[in-house]
Order: C-alpha cells, then sequence, then structure tokens
C-alpha cells in the first residue's frame, strides 16, 4: 500500500469577475451628507449585568448592547442605577488583587457595582483601538473585553485612512524636558507648563494613529483624549509619516460640522430622575419616550412625514429602557420621585409605548429591547431629528 500523502491540495479559490459584486469585505460605509444639531440618547439599568449568570456572560451582554449603540447612530447612553443591581458575588469569583484603574476600583465590578462594570465596559468599547492602551489600565473588568465583536464606528480608523477629523490621546514630547511652575497673581495661583530653556510650553503632541504623532496648538495634560480637526479633507502626501499639525475641537464638532456619527458618551446617573436633572445638553431633552409591555404600539409613532404625527421635530430625543422587573421599580426606588408623589413611570415621558405587541415570550430582555426600541424608532429619529 503506498504511504499516505500528507500534502494538501491546492483549492480553487474563485475570485470576482471585473463585473461582480466584491462581497468578502464590507462596503457599508458611513457617508455623512450634512452636519446635524439632534442627538440620540438612552438610557438602561445597570442592573441587567447582574441577572447575568457569568463573566463570560456578563461581557457579551455589555457587547450586544454597544453595537446596538453604534449600528444605530446613539450619541448618549446613560446607565442609571434602578435599585435591583447588587448582588454577592460567586464562591469562585476572580481576585481583588489586580491593577487599580482610574475610578479606584481594584478587582472585578461585575457583582459588586454592575453599573460600573457596564460604563466601563462600553467605554472601553467605544475608544478606538489604537488608544485603548494608553486610556484604559489592565482591570478585571475588561478580562474578555478583546473577545467581544468590534464596533467599527467612523472614528474606529485605521493607520492608512484619512478623516479631517480624528481621535487622538496627548503623549509627552521627548525633545523637552517641561515642568509645572506656579505664577502667584495676588491671591490666585496660576500653573504653567516651561520647557528645559524656562519657555511656556504652547503645544502638545498627540498619537492619532499615524508613525509620526501630530502637534497641537494647546498645552495641554499627557494622557488626555482629544478630537482633532485637521485643515483639509482630502489626505496630505505620505500623511502617515509626515509631521501633521491640527486643532483640538470639541467632541461634538465631527457630528455637527460635517454629520459624521462619532461615537457615544457613557454617562452614570444614581437614578432614574437624575437621567433627566443630569442631563449634559441645553435645556434638556425635548423628546422622551419609556418602554413598556404596557405602553401604546410603537406603530403609533410612526407616521413621521405627516403634518399629524404625534412626534414634533426634536433636538435630543431619549429611550429609557426598563430592567428585569420594568421602570416601575426604577421609580419606587427613586426617593426624588417618590417625594414628589410619582408613582407610574409613563407620567415622565412624552410617549409611553409597547415595542412588541403581542409578544410569543412571557419576557424581553433589555438587550433585545434596545435592539427592538431603535429599529422601530429609526424613522423617527431620522425624520423629526433637527439638521440645523
Amino acid at each position: 500500500m503506498a504511504p499516505h500523502s500528507t500534502k494538501k491540495r491546492k483549492r480553487d479559490e474563485v475570485r470576482p469577475k471585473a463585473n461582480d459584486l466584491d462581497t468578502s469585505k464590507p462596503t457599508a460605509t458611513f457617508e455623512p451628507s450634512q452636519g446635524r444639531v439632534y442627538t440620540l440618547s438612552i438610557a438602561l439599568p445597570g442592573s441587567i449585568i447582574a441577572n447575568a449568570q457569568s463573566q463570560d456572560l456578563k461581557a457579551t451582554l455589555a457587547g450586544q448592547i454597544a453595537r446596538a449603540l453604534a449600528v444605530f447612530c446613539v450619541d448618549e447612553v446613560v446607565i442609571f442605577d434602578d435599585g435591583q443591581g447588587s448582588r454577592p458575588p460567586p464562591y469562585h469569583s476572580v481576585s481583588q488583587a489586580h491593577q487599580q484603574n482610574g475610578h479606584g476600583d481594584t478587582g472585578y465590578s461585575g457583582y459588586s457595582d454592575p453599573n460600573h462594570f457596564l460604563a466601563h465596559l462600553l467605554s472601553y468599547l467605544e475608544t478606538p483601538p489604537h488608544l485603548r492602551m494608553h486610556l484604559f489600565p489592565l482591570h478585571p473588568d475588561l478580562r474578555t473585553a478583546g473577545t467581544l465583536p468590534s464596533l467599527d464606528m467612523p472614528h474606529h480608523l485605521r493607520a492608512h485612512e484619512w478623516c479631517q477629523y480624528r481621535e487622538g490621546v496627548t503623549i509627552k514630547d521627548p525633545q523637552r524636558s517641561g515642568k509645572e511652575v506656579v505664577e502667584e497673581q495676588g491671591k490666585k495661583k496660576k500653573k504653567r507648563k516651561i520647557n528645559g530653556s524656562g519657555e511656556a510650553t504652547t503645544t502638545s503632541l498627540v498619537n492619532a494613529g499615524f508613525k509620526t504623532p501630530v502637534s497641537i496648538p494647546a498645552a495641554i495634560p499627557p494622557h488626555t483624549r482629544v478630537t482633532l480637526k485637521f485643515p483639509n479633507t482630502t489626505p496630505p502626501m505620505s500623511f502617515q509619516t509626515a509631521e501633521l499639525t491640527a486643532e483640538a475641537v470639541a467632541p461634538s464638532a465631527p457630528r455637527e460640522e460635517a454629520g459624521y456619527y462619532w461615537g457615544y458618551a457613557v454617562r452614570a446617573a444614581s437614578s432614574l430622575s437624575t437621567v433627566f436633572t443630569e442631563c449634559a445638553y441645553d435645556g434638556g431633552y425635548d423628546l422622551t419616550v419609556g418602554t413598556s409591555e404596557r405602553g401604546v404600539p410603537l406603530s403609533s409613532l410612526a407616521a413621521t412625514t405627516s403634518k399629524e404625527s404625534p412626534v414634533p421635530a426634536f433636538k435630543h430625543m431619549l429611550i429609557v429602557f426598563g430592567g428585569v422587573a420594568g421602570l416601575e421599580v426604577a421609580v419606587r426606588a427613586d426617593a426624588e420621585l417618590v417625594g414628589m408623589g410619582v408613582t407610574q413611570p409613563e407620567t415622565l415621558f412624552d410617549h409611553w409605548v409597547d415595542l412588541c405587541p403581542g409578544q410569543g415570550s412571557r419576557t424581553i430582555r433589555t438587550e433585545e429591547a434596545v435592539w427592538l426600541g431603535l429599529m422601530g424608532l429609526r424613522e423617527v429619529v431620522l425624520g423629526r431629528g433637527m439638521k440645523s
């Protein structure tokens, strides 16, 4: 008998023809048309993390929510405490002896503080990959974050990709031996940074994912995330290695000026009421939607183009999702709302909707409701949001 050959047979590679569509790589890239003023925010309780039974499931749950935020261009996510989150860890929980992060927490928070855990992972996943090692120290919460699906948002640019806007992190300039000095002006003291020659530094270097740092005309402390705007929309020659200059702009500038979706901000709220009262936008949210199986069908908000639309044009929209026991428990756990005599959550919102009337399952999980709600309200967002 002839010996068995271990040489693998080369398979024929199917190559697309000249007129065929190449589907081997994604082609659905975000293309901005004009600047937009409106924002889309969602709020959900961190207690949904406590309902997941293992560390891997908790991280996977956060990844599912992050994917929904990215797909539907959510600008802000608020993690609020509904009083249902804290649960004792199992006997085999991870050790607490880990490197300390910026929040002063040294261990895994999936059991002790699910609100922080969810906010931690969502912030990590929103950050461009080339900045994560500079902004997020090693932490038990992020142990399996590398296995979660990529968000691949417009500001997650590769080194060879060009955009007029870009995210970066300030770094120390190796050519300078800068130090801080304190100047006394009357009763006030002011800090300024000087270089080795005694001159005040007025520039900073930013790691923007290129081989060469970008210079900006502003003195910003190292390890600070900044949004950059370059002078030109077209890429300069050899921009990956060239010495580029840019300006630091507000994180909202790519959205307001050019219409880019530029990721989401993560905000923590101590209760359901602070979701509204601590809103970062001037004037607060002018359109609020609460979700519950006891609400009206979502289809009642579908008429977005007619003059009879129940949804007015909005500038800042908020969609709130409940946890395992719904938004009712969040109201009862909120001392501020209880003191005001609020007993029914629907009184807090402009609209109180049922995302899936006639659902076949007894319950709809929060991570499922996020996808259902953002998909069902997609036309409302696009049709009624103020562009300018």
